[in-house]
Order: C-alpha cells, then sequence, then structure tokens
C-alpha cells in the first residue's frame, strides 16, 4: 500500500476502510495477498483501517512496456513487473544450522530456516537510464506532517540519485526508497537527476522516463542524466476570509446539515465559517437570540434540537455589513409516535444467504460491533447525514448507514420473548443452540475459551426448560439470566474449546450453530483438512518500488502453498487462481461454503504518509476472534522462521476477511512490498517459498496442538 491515493481515487486510510467491508464466512481457507494494495506502503493488514491508519498504493501503471524496458539492458535476466521471478536470491544459512530440517521450495530444492535479520541480497540490473516514480503519483495529495517517502527505480543500479539536492541511496537493481522533508511552497515538488557514470554513458535513454522524466543524452564516455519534476500536493486548506472589503462568508461550512433528526433535548452544534473580526448572531423562531462564540474563523453554539424545530436565521455581521442565512431545521423525535426501519443486508454480494448481514456501529462511521440479520425492525431516534441511530434495547443504542435500511410500517415496539429451546446435534460436526423468539432480534455473541454468551437484545425471556441429546459432543449445558427489563443472556458451556460458531435465523427460531474442532492425527496433523488459501487482492493493492504489484507477489506465494498443502493430505479452496479480481466479501463467504478447517489470507504489507518505513517493517499477522489468536501465534512464528524478517507480533484487528466465525481466520503480512529489499526477494521462487513454508509450519503446529489440548472431559 501507498502513502496517498491510488488510481482509483481513494485515499490510504479509505483503501484501509475497504478492507473492513462486511463479510461473514465460515472455512478453512489460506489466503494469499500483499498488504500494499489494502496498506500504505509500510502499513499493516486488510480490507481495508480508521484505527491503524494504513492505506494502499495502486496497481502497476499500465505503461508496463516502460518499466520492463528500464528493467532490460545488460541483464535479459531481470524480471518484468509482476512476471514470474528469474533471480535467485537465497537468504543466508546461519552456521550451525546445516543439522536443521529442511524443508521442500516451490522448485524443489531443500532449503532450511532462515537466519534473523540476515541481509537480502538484491539482482543486479544494468539498463537504460530512466526514472521511475511508483509513488506519489503526479498530483498526489500527500496527507503528511513534514516528511514523507518516494520510491521507484532508475532501470541500473550504476546510477546515482538525487532528489531536491539530497543524495538517495540507489540498490543493485536500480531500485529506491526515500525519506524525505516535504517539499515547501505553494506548489511543492520533488526534482529527481539521475546520473549514470561517464563509462556508461552510451546506454542512456530508452522509452522509460515517465511522469515529466528527460532522459539525458551524450555519446560514450560522456556522463549521462536522466530528470524527473513530480509535483504533488497537501490537502486543501480554506483560504482564510478577507478582515476587510466586501463581507466574505463560507456558506459551505454551514452546520446543522439539512435532515437531521434527534430528541428534543440532544445537543445539535450550530455554526458557520466568517471573518474572525465578524460578528454572529442565531435568531431564533421565538424571536430570542444567541451569539456565537469564535475561535479564528470558526463561529459556534451548541443548542437542544428542540429549538431548531421551526426556521431560524443566523446574521452575519461587520461594521455597516451583514449577511443573512437561513438554518436548517431539525426534526424532533416524538416519543409518542415511533418510527421504525427494517435493516437490509449490507454486503450485496451475498443476499439471500446466511452470511448476509447489516453492520452497524457505536458511533456514526465508527468500527463494525453488530452483525444483524437483514430484515430485523428496529426503532429509529436520530438521523445525522448519511446515518441512522436505531435503538437495541432500552438502554443500548447504535448506528446504521440510512441506505442499508428501508421504513417499516410498523407503528408500536416489536415484542420478542424467547422461549422453551433445545440443543440438537448434528452428527458429530456441529451442535445447535435453537431459541424461538418470534422476530428477528438484535444482537451480540462473546466468546471465551469454552463459552459462548449470545446477548439477545430488545427480548424477555420466559424460557422454562431446554432439552439436550444426551451424549452432546460439543455443549456440556445452556443457562440463561434476564439481565435488563428486555435483554436475555444465554450462556452456552462447551465440553472443549471454542473452534467456530454460526449465527442464523430459521423461521421464527435463533440458531446459534457450534462447531467441533476436528480430529487431528499429530503425526499428519492436515490430513483430511480443508483449508482455505485467499490471494489477497485485487482490488486495489500495493506496489514496490521496481513496478512489483502486491495481487501478483501474494498469487505466487498461495500457488507455492497450494501443493505443500496437498503434500501434507489437505484439500486446499482457493479464493483467486487468476490474476483479475475477487470481491472481498466473497471470500470468507467462499470459506465457509466450502466448510474449512482454517482460512489464511495473504498480503504484503506498506506504509501511510508521514510514516518512515525504515523503522519498522517485517513479518505480522492479524486476528479478529479469540478463536483464532492461537493460530495466528503459530502462523506468526512459521513466517519469522523461515522469512528472517523482523517480528512485529500478532495484532488484533478489526477486518474483513478474518470477521468470519465458523472456523479460525488469519491474515498475514509477510513482508513489505515497498522496501527495495523485500520487493526483490518476493520476486524469487525460494523468497515465495519461506512465505509459503512459514504458513505451512504454522499450521500443522496449530492443528497437532488441538488433540491433547482441546480433548472433552
Amino acid at each position: 500500500m501507498g502513502g496517498g491515493q491510488s488510481n482509483l481515487g481513494l485515499s490510504f486510510a479509505e483503501m484501509h476502510w475497504l478492507q473492513r467491508l462486511p463479510s461473514c464466512g465460515l472455512v478453512m481457507m489460506v489466503a494469499a495477498c500483499a498488504t500494499g494494495p489494502s496498506r500504505p506502503p509500510g502499513a499493516t493488514p486488510e480490507a481495508a483501517r480508521p484505527a491503524s491508519g494504513r492505506s494502499m498504493q495502486p496497481p502497476p501503471p499500465s505503461d508496463a512496456g516502460q518499466a520492463d524496458s528500464a528493467q532490460a539492458g545488460s541483464v535479459a535476466s531481470a524480471p518484468r513487473p509482476g512476471a514470474p521471478p528469474r533471480a535467485e536470491l537465497v537468504p543466508p544459512v546461519a552456521a550451525g544450522r546445516e543439522q536443521q530440517p529442511t524443508r521442500l521450495a516451490s522448485d524443489g530444492r531443500a532449503i532450511r530456516p532462515a537466519v534473523p535479520g540476515a541481509p537480502l541480497a538484491f539482482p543486479s540490473v544494468d539498463g537504460p537510464l530512466s526514472v521511475r516514480v511508483v509513488y506519489p503519483q503526479p498530483g498526489q495529495v500527500i496527507g503528511a506532517r513534514d516528511s514523507t517517502f518516494i520510491l521507484g527505480s532508475l532501470g541500473t543500479g550504476r546510477a546515482s540519485l538525487t532528489i531536491n539536492g539530497a543524495s538517495v541511496s540507489v540498490n543493485p537493481n536500480g531500485s529506491f526508497l526515500a525519506w524525505l522533508p516535504f517539499p515547501p511552497g505553494p506548489k511543492p515538488a520533488y526534482e529527481l537527476v539521475a546520473t549514470r557514470p561517464p563509462a556508461d554513458a552510451g546506454q542512456s535513454g530508452g522509452a522509460g522516463a515517465q511522469a515529466g522524466a528527460q532522459p539525458g543524452g551524450g555519446g560514450a564516455g560522456a556522463a549521462a542524466t536522466a530528470r524527473m519534476t513530480l509535483t504533488v500536493s497537501r490537502p486543501p486548506v480554506p483560504a482564510p476570509l478577507p478582515e476587510s472589503g466586501p463581507l466574505v462568508v463560507d456558506r459551505s461550512s454551514l452546520v446543522p446539515a439539512a435532515g437531521s433528526r434527534l430528541r428534543g433535548d440532544e445537543p445539535v452544534q450550530v455554526g458557520v465559517r466568517a471573518p474572525s473580526n465578524a460578528k454572529v448572531t442565531l435568531r431564533l423562531a421565538d424571536g430570542s437570540t444567541r451569539a456565537l462564540s469564535a475561535r479564528g474563523e470558526a463561529f459556534r453554539i451548541d443548542l437542544p434540537a428542540r429549538l431548531l424545530a421551526k426556521a431560524a436565521r443566523m446574521v452575519v455581521s461587520r461594521n455597516d455589513e451583514s449577511a443573512t442565512i437561513s438554518v436548517p431545521t431539525v426534526e424532533v423525535v416524538d416519543p409518542d409516535a415511533p418510527k421504525f426501519v427494517v435493516l437490509k443486508g449490507s454486503n450485496a454480494e451475498v443476499k439471500g444467504d446466511t452470511d448476509a448481514v447489516t453492520i452497524v456501529r457505536p458511533t456514526p462511521g465508527g468500527t463494525y460491533k453488530w452483525f444483524l440479520f437483514p430484515g430485523t425492525v428496529l426503532e429509529t431516534t436520530a438521523t445525522r447525514g448519511a446515518w441512522t441511530r436505531v435503538r437495541l434495547d432500552d438502554v443500548l443504542e447504535a448506528w446504521v448507514e440510512t441506505k442499508d435500511t428501508e421504513p417499516s410500517a410498523r407503528t408500536a415496539p416489536v415484542r420478542r420473548v424467547a422461549v422453551n429451546g433445545r440443543v440438537t446435534s448434528g452428527a458429530t460436526r456441529w451442535s445447535d443452540v435453537r431459541i424461538p423468539v418470534g422476530e428477528r432480534p438484535a444482537f451480540a455473541v462473546d466468546e471465551s475459551a469454552r463459552a459462548l454468551r449470545l446477548t439477545l437484545h430488545g427480548v424477555t425471556s420466559n424460557i422454562d426448560i431446554i432439552n439436550f441429546a444426551t451424549n452432546d459432543p460439543v455443549i456440556r449445558d445452556v443457562t440463561w439470566a434476564q439481565v435488563a427489563s428486555d435483554r436475555v443472556e444465554i450462556n452456552v458451556h462447551l465440553r472443549a474449546d471454542l473452534y467456530g460458531y454460526l449465527a442464523f435465523w430459521d423461521a421464527g427460531t435463533f440458531v446459534l450453530r457450534v462447531r467441533r474442532a476436528p480430529e487431528v492425527d499429530p503425526a499428519r496433523p492436515l490430513a483430511g483438512r480443508v483449508i482455505a488459501v485467499d490471494a489477497g487482492h485485487p482490488p486495489i493493492g500495493s506496489t514496490g518500488p521496481t513496478g512489483l504489484y502486491e495481487g501478483d507477489a501474494v498469487l505466487a506465494v498461495a500457488e507455492a502453498l497450494r501443493p505443500m498443502l496437498e503434500r501434507e493430505g489437505a484439500t486446499v479452496v482457493m479464493t483467486r487462481t487468476a490474476p483479475g479480481p475477487v470481491a472481498l466479501g466473497a471470500r470468507p463467504v467462499a470459506s465457509r461454503r466450502a466448510d474449512a478447517d482454517a482460512f489464511v489470507s495473504i498480503h504484503l504489507n506498506a506504509h501511510p504518509d508521514g510514516v518512515n518505513p525504515y523503522r519498522t517493517n517485517g513479518s505480522g499477522t492479524y486476528y479478529f476472534h479469540a478463536h483464532s489468536a492461537d493460530l495466528a501465534r503459530d502462523v506468526q512464528r512459521g513466517l519469522v522462521k523461515w522469512m528472517g524478517l523482523r517480528d512485529l507480533g500478532v495484532n488484533y484487528d478489526n477486518l474483513a476477511v478474518v470477521r468470519q466465525t465458523w472456523v479460525p481466520a488469519i491474515l498475514c503480512e509477510g513482508a513489505f512490498v515497498i522496501l527495495p529489499d523485500q520487493e526483490a526477494a518476493l520476486r524469487t521462487p525460494e523468497f515465495q517459498s519461506r512465505y509459503a513454508i512459514g504458513i505451512l509450519e504454522g499450521l500443522e503446529d496449530w492443528f497437532r496442538s488441538l488433540a491433547p489440548a482441546r480433548a472433552g472431559r
């Protein structure tokens, strides 16, 4: 991922949010994905940020042919961006490790664990001199305060480079990654000057110059120079409003926005941007006035919504001039005439499927918290812009995108009563807790090692009896408590550690299906297992300095992993086998429908603008649900052991592909594609195999742990 916007017009932070799009699914999958597209150069994993601040780089430019010419030259074997790797970059093996067990790489050679922190090799490339910048793109909006990075290649490793007068290191393959101050002035630009030594001057030129690059001329024996001017920009800042001359008011800054609906006592901010030497007064419908306080050009006041139920006017004055602005009215919620909405699915690609959900959040635009059934009817208590607030129960409210709702004809609150339930067994693979409720409720499922707590909001319990199978292999017992007048907690106690679960609605009955861990042969822990392998991206994704696109790189890793898993007796479900895009929400759905035993998504990392990529880089693994944490730790250990990069640890993160509940699901960020040495290594079959072996070994260790650690008692 890059530190700015993609060619889709999305910023890195927005691309990171894309990673968080809705998805529900259950299946053992191994996903291969480079964290570039969903993350900025140097950022952490997929779906796309929010808290992590990740961003994504655009896919490689369409002028790949120029990149080819820039990499050609005297080294004919230099790989083109996205092409199968040709150079063999073999990480060193530590002295004394010759006796360690070996693994087979994708090409059949035996390799041993990597030496931690050992430098990665570069191939030597000596093509035509040409400046090619991968990130930022011309005109890119950069969100950094004082410094940011710039990455690309020169087509030859025998050149030198300066950017705005600062010397920048050039690697043997011609790649560079510079950390530099943001260019000053109203029209910031990077001036790149690449120079080839005199003895090489005859090779300069070629069609590789892009975005203002000018290859230098000169005959044999003369120095050759290529130049590029790359203009960038900062996020727009409103121009100061003049304190003299005609009165100017920024009417586009007026708040509140039209269409708001709130309770009468809820505060509403009223404000506008006006010259700092002006005076702003609010005239309410009852004739009273309120003076707005100023902080620079921002004039603000907070008032109860009921005061804005009727037309109000804002008067901006300075000396003898004044301007009047109408303030949008606010609809006040009438408690005696409640309004209701029906939830629609947030993930359109799985409409009508048990994976369809409506995403509900604690705050407008906030993190995903509740994943409710489409068709659930809830009372609305507010509207702010594109967001609607809904009542989950008497004391809990949350927010949903208005586009994911439709008005309901209901005029009275929904009455939901939980009645006698039962536990049924699906052979030995799962057990169902079935609780008749009548109407779909809002709910949440919280997990611990050997229990699930199902919270039903807006529900009263009248449960008198729960029937169990005599020898249920999964569920030990079920208890319940009425913790509030309209909130029920149902506690499901398990015979072994939780493996996975699925909540769904079945004709008036809430069903919580609890999955049993598979029987594992410690000698062959992957035999009979179904593993879902997900090669991350496209769409979006990050790109390395010489044009290696994350989606291509992780697909190569996934293709290397597949035969390794199959040799160990596993069935592999690939979410992607071709370069084309696969919808983010469709990946975990494919995993659940295949009834996978585990899901692994493969990515490459990048950083957002303003983060020094040399300070933090390495391998990291991500999970969301607690029952996936041990799998994440085992795979992370495997990545560090076989790839030899810095250990960035295991991270809890609310990412789309790992939110699935049916199986343990993780996302790997094995390396940083924006780092020149890691990008170069990712072009080689050996490093791709090391990434795949790290995942393979982590899966083996985790499945092997299931038999002794999770046996029922």
